[in-house]
């Protein structure tokens, strides 16, 4: 067992696409998506200690509370640790589409592997902390299909910088899936070679071929994402703009770390009440 702390990054999750594709009899809805990370992340910290306890900390822990559901502390039981100090730097909007709290529980795992030098749990137990974990425990580009358990590698997509924004509206996921209408989407099409030649081209490729099928039913529960939809797209050189996951955090692509900055700094100056970040898409 570690003497030291140990940390893990939790980096934001995105969705490029997001096709709903079923819903299974217990009411899991069956997804097909294409997941991506960016180096804009919160982090967790093992330290030793008696007894399980968890501080929170950062500028955006005011949503949260230390209480046995959140998923840092759940991730823990599942690793069976009863004696742990952790600490939840919480940098990422709460309940905001870009997979915080999978994120976290994810890099908790990590962390928790590495300080008490134990396996990581089986998938199929991985999933239990939610859908969104598996992905966010591999930390790799991924097709992310069935109910989240279904993983398969991206090939190496082109260098990406990208622009979040959300306008700090809840979002509640359960909300949005009991406003959706349709449910049996067509599968994602194949990737192809020639779009992962530049940014441009795949972004290109995502806007004709995919979309996010929870688009329609988040702006009924949150209008205001079509202002930020639309602010994010209009800034130079923003090659997609797009809602990740259920809302109500949009992403903009952008080829360039200028062109991100740029970005980033002109919305968070017209939105000044907006949560704004720019970072790199990680390979």
């Amino acid at each position: 067992m570690a003497t030291e702390p140990v940390r893990e990054l939790a980096p934001a999750k995105l969705n490029l696409c997001l096709h709903v594709t079923g819903r299974r009899a217990d009411g899991y809805h069956l997804l097909d998506s294409l997941v991506v990370f960016a180096d804009i992340a919160d982090e967790v910290q093992v330290a030793p200690g008696t007894g399980l306890t968890l501080r929170l900390t950062g500028p955006e822990s005011g949503g949260l509370q230390a209480e046995p559901d959140n998923l840092v502390l759940r991730a823990a039981r599942l690793m069976g640790v009863a004696d742990a100090q952790l600490l939840l730097d919480k940098r990422l909007p709460v309940a905001s589409g870009i997979g915080g709290g999978s994120a976290d529980a994810a890099a908790a795992l990590r962390a928790l592997a590495r300080f008490g030098g134990q396996p990581l749990p089986a998938s199929d137990r991985v999933l239990r902390l939610g859908a969104d974990v598996p992905v966010c425990l591999s930390g790799r580009p991924a097709r992310m299909s069935g109910i989240g358990e279904e993983l398969a590698p991206l090939p190496p997509l082109p260098p990406l910088w990208v622009v979040l924004a959300n306008p700090r509206v809840p979002v509640p996921t359960p909300q949005v899936f009991a406003a959706l209408t349709a449910r049996d989407s067509p599968a994602l099409p194949d990737l192809p070679g020639e779009a992962l030649a530049t940014a441009r081209g795949f972004a290109d490729w995502l806007a004709g071929q995919t979309r996010n099928d929870l688009v329609a039913p988040a702006l009924r529960v949150a209008p205001i994402l079509e202002a930020v939809q639309d602010a994010l797209a209009a800034t130079p050189e923003c090659l997609l703009a797009r809602m990740s996951g259920s809302g109500g955090t949009h992403f903009g692509l952008f080829p360039t770390a200028a062109s991100a900055r740029s970005a980033a700094s002109a919305l968070s100056l017209r939105h000044p009440d907006w949560w704004v970040a720019c970072g790199a898409i990680l390979p």
